[in-house]
């Protein structure tokens, strides 16, 4: 496959999870799919935006770069026909780093949230009852939190969403990475010829 068309291809993957982190981050606004009667009562790590900052806004632009490459028109420089090509690609990996540092930004954020689980009322306060991920293995200790009700597995539903999708974000942008790089040493298959030929971007 063309660097041209692989980059297009990630593009129009990162692109839905994008929209699919910022809604998940949305959602746990709302504790257990209720409004919150006071923001003290939302999860702190909900409002570090991972999902809408990270593998939200900060994916929108590596996306629509990595869409943009493959039509390309290879206008070159300083007469050399595959040198436009060649220098975004070579772009597409400074974006590609962008969307790295933001995957990862949600991917840790998701973690620290999982492990530290969600703030909830016991009974007599509202507090983080849970203790280094210790809730994980055992659902019994869910009962501890009364209210908003399904608060546990809300929380842990949404931000394992977020950790997942934040990790495919990742590894797709350290695709173009690599893809980048071939793109830029040997441009691409019509400037180049080095994908087989004159075949198609």
């Amino acid at each position: 496959m063309c660097t041209g068309s692989c980059a297009k291809c990630l593009g129009t993957t990162l692109i839905p999870l994008a929209v699919l982190c910022t809604v998940a981050n949305i959602l746990l606004f709302f504790p257990g799919g209720k409004v919150a009667d006071n923001n003290d009562h939302i999860t702190d790590e909900v409002w570090y935006f991972g999902g809408i900052l990270g593998s939200g806004v900060l994916m929108i632009f590596p996306a629509l770069v990595f869409l943009g490459l493959k039509n390309n028109d290879c206008c070159g420089c300083c007469g050399n026909e595959s040198c436009g090509k060649r220098f975004a690609m070579f772009s597409s990996i400074i974006f590609a780093a962008v969307g790295v540092v933001g995957a990862g930004y949600c991917f840790i954020v998701s973690a620290v949230a999982i492990n530290k689980g969600p703030i909830c009322n016991n009974g007599t306060q509202w507090l983080y009852p849970f203790k280094d991920g210790d809730y994980l293995g055992d659902q019994k200790m869910w009962d501890t939190c009364l209210s908003p009700a399904n608060i546990v597995p809300w929380h842990l539903t949404l931000f394992a969403l977020l950790l997942v999708m934040s990790g495919i974000q990742a590894v797709l942008c350290g695709i173009q990475v690599v893809n980048g790089l071939f793109g830029t040493i040997c441009g691409d298959c019509k400037c180049c010829g080095c994908c087989g030929g004159d075949g198609p971007v």
